[in-house]
């Protein structure tokens, strides 16, 4: 099986470095063509353009950062559409809209390309890992067609239903993480505020019914005050952007995320857009006079 891969940033790179390191044969696009160069290193092919590395793939994955991004890279006049073959499928492992995926989708039929959104959750070390979870909307025959593909990057992979749900999905994980995140930088705050040892602190939460995979992974960050990558907080607030836009279609209020949100245009505002999106600490922090 042949794979095209468009996009090798914090995610994609080591995404499709793995699929090398299974063994298939695997083109590689990226719009800053020096950041192909290490997945070429460990025997990647490169393509000059998002329809050069899709040209004659069974499969062509996409992983960029926004929906205008997915769009120019798949419908563009240099688009993977253009150099994609009937029967082909395309899987867009980026966070975007649910409905830009469906027009996405719409545009691949009417050439018999099949497409699934399949977004992701579990950050860079997931992607290196191959144990990212992977939210997939499309058809079911589909997606076993290309499990094993997907196997390689992710140890849970669920169909949550057609075309546009994995990225329902997502939104609703980044909504949840938004909050977490939040409350584990509340409750570090506090315990540094009365002089505890968080360290210990630490291992008795993650124990109980706190425990979660931020607190876990991430909460050391924030007793530290310092957010190696990590999940980009600008990445972050784009991705609640578009649960809060979906929620509004839909009538449902999301306070806490629409908070988190504020949280991290102030972060990203102030140049803190490149670190680890647990730096929502940073804010606590000094709301709580701790810096």
């Amino acid at each position: 099986m042949n794979i095209g891969f468009i996009g090798m940033g914090t995610m994609g790179a080591p995404m499709a470095k793995r699929l090398v390191e299974a063994g298939y044969q695997v083109t590689v696009h990226n719009r800053t063509r020096s950041r192909e160069e290490p997945v070429a290193a460990a025997g990647a092919h490169r393509a000059a353009s998002p329809r050069e590395a899709a040209f004659d793939k069974d499969v062509v994955i996409t992983m960029v950062s926004d929906t205008p991004d997915v769009q120019a890279v798949v419908l563009g006049e240099q688009g993977a559409i253009h150099g994609m073959k009937a029967g082909s499928v395309l899987v867009d492992m980026s966070t975007i809209s649910p409905s830009a995926t469906r027009k996405i989708a719409k545009a691949l039929s009417e050439k018999d390309i099949e497409m699934l959104d399949a977004p992701v959750s579990g950050g860079s070390e997931g992607a290196e890992k191959g144990t990212l979870s992977i939210m997939v909307g499309g058809k079911d025959v589909v997606l076993e067609q290309i499990r094993p593909v997907l196997e390689h990057l992710g140890s849970t992979i669920t169909l949550v239903g057609p075309v546009g749900s994995g990225q329902v999905t997502k939104a609703i994980n980044q909504v949840i993480i938004a909050g977490a995140y939040g409350a584990v930088a509340e409750g570090m705050a506090l315990g540094l505020a009365a002089g505890i040892d968080l360290e210990a602190a630490h291992r008795a939460l993650s124990g109980g019914a706190a425990g979660s995979w931020i607190l876990t992974n991430r909460a050391q960050n924030m007793i530290e005050n310092r957010y190696p990558l990590g999940f980009r907080t600008r990445l972050h607030r784009k991705d609640l952007n578009i649960a809060l836009d979906a929620a509004k279609e839909l009538g449902v209020a999301i306070p806490i995320s629409a908070y988190i949100e504020q949280l991290e245009t102030s972060l990203v505002k102030r140049g803190f857009g490149e670190e680890d999106v647990s730096n929502i600490a940073r804010i606590v922090r000094e709301q709580a006079g701790l810096e």
